[in-house]
């Protein structure tokens, strides 16, 4: 999916799992909307892995690579001319990171907006709307156990709510109120995106019946599957599947050992 405008292209880009993605750079600066996967970004900043609802923003000009993980890596793409978007001011690093949180959950409400139907006019609109509230959050340490919850949650999606706070020594309500605030998304929400990962790396890399991929990732049975792909990606199983012709080409020298 490519859209262009006159001052913005918005395109999606899928990578495989466990490739690396060489050091590039754009020429306007670049925000990347996390959408599913895992992958751990490496700039001149630092690195950080990133496995949550997410925005990056590059300048123009600054250099990153990335090492996907996994179940692979999906995200949106804005690029955009300065002049064209508008906004008196960006951030002045090189790169900025937004992972979980109120800026995480409204990065996910941007990637709907960019996958619906988008004019010029709209997409500058909520870009601006999204970069003014991302620029003036604070940024906040997330508690310790909140890593720990999401590795078990991802290892085994049918934990309840219950069973983990039983874990970390907490209130079931208020340890899920807590994890939406940290990361952008309910533990609930975040169980069904990991079964989606899992179902969509099988679907893109291998040839297994969706009935097959739908019991391998954690799901009831294929109805189920379907529901939730509808829910989670805004697309069927089908034609996440028809991905597969359009991974990001990377050469066989960049593929992980």
């Amino acid at each position: 999916m490519v859209r262009s405008f006159s001052g913005a292209t918005v395109r999606r880009v899928i990578d495989r799992s466990h490739v690396h993605v060489p050091e590039h750079a754009h020429d306007w600066p670049v925000l990347s909307l996390f959408v599913i996967g895992s992958y751990l970004n490496e700039t001149e900043v630092g690195e950080q892995f990133i496995c949550s609802p997410s925005a990056v923003l590059y300048r123009a000009g600054a250099a990153h690579r990335n090492k996907i993980a996994g179940v692979g890596f999906e995200q949106i793409e804005i690029e955009f001319d300065p002049a064209w978007l508008g906004l008196q001011r960006l951030p002045s690093e090189p790169v900025t990171r937004w992972v979980g949180g109120r800026i995480g959950a409204q990065a996910r409400s941007l990637t709907r907006t960019c996958d619906g139907e988008l004019s010029a006019t709209r997409l500058r609109r909520a870009l601006q709307n999204f970069l003014q509230q991302a620029i003036s959050q604070p940024k906040r340490e997330s508690a310790h156990w909140i890593d720990t919850i999401t590795r078990r949650l991802r290892q085994n999606t049918t934990l309840k709510v219950s069973d983990l706070a039983t874990e970390a020594g907490l209130h079931p309500s208020w340890m899920g109120a807590a994890y939406r605030h940290a990361m952008g998304e309910g533990l609930q929400e975040a169980a069904a995106r990991f079964r989606v990962e899992r179902a969509t790396c099988l679907l893109r890399e291998t040839d297994q019946a969706c009935a097959s991929i739908a019991f391998e990732a954690g799901f009831c049975d294929q109805s189920h599957m379907n529901r939730t792909f509808r829910r989670v990606l805004g697309r069927s199983p089908a034609t996440v599947r028809q991905d597969r012709s359009g991974l990001r080409q990377i050469g066989n020298a960049e593929l992980a050992q």
